[in-house]
């Protein structure tokens, strides 16, 4: 098809979003999957969940599996949920290292390994977006959280929440979501004498879960939603401030 100025169009801003959680252990993340319209998850670590599962998938193959098996037969779920990318990733290791007859991952040498593993993340990532396009899936994607050096251009290096991924897989899987969203717990300082004029200073967490949607120096995180910057840890509270959930309520669940 020819392209021509009568093909422009304004984007309707009405596909299913893609939605990265990444957070400290224990904070909610797979409920805030679970709560989503009609989800169905694909679990590469043991979590108790009360949806539509297959089990546990133990290996990049049964992954692919699932999500071929989701993309070409009948249902009428809504939200694909992946918990977790950071169990994923020794699964996607251990494929790459098989394919390309190595005994591990670091055999590669100088880093090579990590970048053939990309091709299996894109082919994750390609199933993901195929369920999206053709079967008009959500897609969220679980991760936890670890603390790393951060090199900044602009300042001396410091330690910010990240995504618990290799560096170049994070970078790949970030593309292709529309929000990176960090879920922690509300934090204050308070300062207390200690003696000889000195203070200290420890951070107390309150009861609050929350989700922040915008890069600090603590973390990082983006949205293309125009969300608040921070939000309650809740379903509702995210949906209701998602567009494409504004034009298409959630159905009643499934009794």
């Amino acid at each position: 098809m020819a392209i021509t100025l009568d093909s422009l169009r304004l984007g309707s801003g009405r596909k299913p979003p893609r939605l990265l959680v990444y957070g400290v252990a224990g904070i909610g993340k797979t409920t805030l999957g679970t709560q989503a319209p009609r989800p169905v998850i694909l679990q590469t670590e043991e979590s108790e969940v009360e949806i539509p599962t297959f089990g546990l998938l133990r290996s990049h193959a049964e992954v692919m599996e699932a999500l071929a098996a989701l993309r070409r037969e009948p249902h009428d779920f809504e939200t694909v949920v992946l918990d977790s990318l950071d169990w994923l990733e020794p699964m996607i290791w251990e494929h790459t290292a098989r394919l390309h007859k190595q005994p591990d991952i670091e055999a590669f040498g100088y880093g090579k390994g990590y970048l053939a593993a990309l091709d299996q993340w894109r082919a994750v990532l390609d199933g993901l977006a195929a369920l999206r396009e053709e079967r008009g899936m959500a897609v969220i994607l679980i991760a936890h959280c670890e603390v790393k050096r951060f090199d900044s251009p602009e300042t001396d290096p410091y330690d910010r929440y990240q995504i618990k991924l290799q560096a170049r897989a994070s970078a790949l899987v970030q593309e292709h979501v529309d929000a990176v969203l960090f879920a922690n717990w509300r934090v204050s300082t308070v300062k207390t004498e200690v003696g000889f004029r000195k203070q200290v200073v420890r951070g107390v967490s309150g009861g609050d879960r929350l989700l922040h949607t915008t890069e600090r120096p603590a973390f990082l995180a983006k949205n293309r939603f125009g969300l608040p910057e921070t939000i309650p840890l809740a379903w509702s509270e995210l949906a209701a401030r998602i567009p494409y959930y504004a034009h298409h309520p959630a159905a009643p669940a499934a009794t």
